[in-house]
């Protein structure tokens, strides 16, 4: 959905994803992995109530030249979350492109995300993938005032550019595995610079 050309496409769908290493390996983290690096929470005000484990991320301020590194959270799920991304990218987009965030982020029971829309230039150029790995029936993902009820497994990119928030009212943590894929074409873009990629 980067550039926008369907601005009213919500979602799409990404099918089934062989994801089962990844969420036991999310399921036997301590708790300390989800509080050891608060940077995503403290940066962004509409995430305080989320908790993160990063694996890369862009260098926001180095921007549009790419620089992306690996993070702490890469020795806890790298292994089991690259293949994941690998699938995703081989049945759903053009190869070629970067990663440029990827994530666990879990919103614990009776935690909101409030409306907002992901402005930075990187967040509109890729694509916005969430999987999700565990979730509950009272969670509701809203994008542009519609919920969305998304399957453990089955994976979606989500519209970023249309205001989304979610509402976890149900008794258990929800966890989605989220990364961010620049396509080629962006690559190749006025003044964005394939360069730094540290992964």
């Amino acid at each position: 959905m980067p550039g926008r050309g369907q601005e009213q496409q919500r979602t799409r769908d990404l099918g089934g994803v062989s994801c089962a290493a990844l969420q036991r390996a999310v399921a036997c983290l301590d708790e300390a992995a989800w509080t050891e690096k608060p940077y995503r929470q403290e940066m962004f005000n509409v995430h305080s109530s989320t908790q993160s484990i990063v694996l890369c991320f862009i260098d926001l301020e180095a921007w549009p030249r790419i620089a992306v590194a690996r993070d702490v959270g890469w020795d806890r799920l790298g292994e089991t979350a690259q293949p994941v991304m690998d699938e995703i990218v081989a049945r759903s987009y053009e190869p070629g492109g970067v990663v440029i965030r990827s994530m666990a982020v879990r919103l614990p029971a009776g935690a909101r995300i409030t409306p907002h829309v992901d402005e930075h230039g990187s967040l509109r150029l890729s694509h916005r993938i969430h999987l999700p790995l565990t979730t509950n029936p009272r969670v509701r993902f809203f994008i542009d005032g519609v919920p969305h009820r998304f399957e453990p497994g089955r994976a979606v990119e989500v519209n970023n550019q249309l205001s989304h928030s979610v509402m976890n009212d149900g008794p258990d943590d929800r966890v989605h595995f989220i990364f961010d894929y620049l396509p080629p074409g962006q690559l190749a873009g006025p003044g964005v610079a394939r360069s730094s990629l540290e992964l």
